[in-house]
């Protein structure tokens, strides 16, 4: 599903976010990408959603090199990417109901399925009540919920969450962690950034572990190194 190939980005004026990735991602895995903050982890999502180029070496996801497909190839990847961004993203003059549905208007969805949908997530979020509220009057912890509705509603091939609990209390993030979980065993790739070690371990999934833009650690189950 995802391959980098010596993946290095670097911002003006010669700031290293990202130095020498290799990575391979298969299809319908599960993995978290762990690091200190300013390790690189949001950069690596930024460049598997196309929202950045990399300075050097080979971006592929589900066999497209996202370098030379174009900005029309792009946003046809991106319809089937769940994105949950650390900033959010709401559209400040869309309802809250509005904001999860628009990832299936764009699609053409017709209005009464995807609200109907919408709802079913809110639901999930525990927002039901919140569903014609804006964004403005949102907590941070509720709008990030949103978002992560906005992610799931399209059932896309992929979801990349960048910390996705970080502003939700233990409960929430276990239901979030529980439908990201959901997601990927109906076969959706799912690659959280965090570095939340307490979510890893209770998880025990594939950890990558990024230092100043290096991958220092990949590891299986249980903390074993992968070969």
């Amino acid at each position: 599903m995802i391959h980098l190939h010596g993946v290095s980005k670097i911002y003006p004026p010669n700031q290293a976010a990202l130095r020498g990735l290799d990575l391979k991602v298969g299809e319908g895995e599960f993995i978290f990408v762990a690091g200190a903050s300013g390790a690189g982890k949001s950069t690596l999502l930024k460049l598997l959603f196309g929202a950045e180029h990399g300075s050097a070496g080979e971006v592929l996801v589900g066999g497209r090199n996202l370098a030379s497909i174009g900005t029309d190839g792009v946003a046809k990847l991106r319809q089937g990417i769940g994105v949950i961004f650390q900033d959010y993203k709401l559209l400040p003059r869309r309802s809250v109901l509005d904001n999860v549905a628009y990832g299936l208007e764009v699609l053409g969805v017709g209005q009464r399925e995807r609200n109907r949908l919408a709802l079913l997530l809110l639901h999930a979020m525990g927002l039901q009540d919140r569903a014609d509220a804006y964004p403005i009057t949102l907590s941070g912890g509720e709008q990030q919920r949103v978002a992560i509705a906005r992610a799931l509603i399209r059932k896309p091939r992929m979801i990349l969450a960048d910390e996705p609990t970080g502003n939700l209390d233990q409960d929430m993030s276990r239901r979030v962690f529980d439908l990201l979980l959901e997601a990927n065993a109906a076969g959706v790739t799912v690659v959280v950034a965090t570095h939340n070690l307490s979510v890893i371990e209770q998880l025990n999934k594939r950890t990558v572990v990024l230092d100043r833009g290096k991958i220092i650690g990949d590891f299986s189950h249980a903390g074993r190194m992968r070969q």
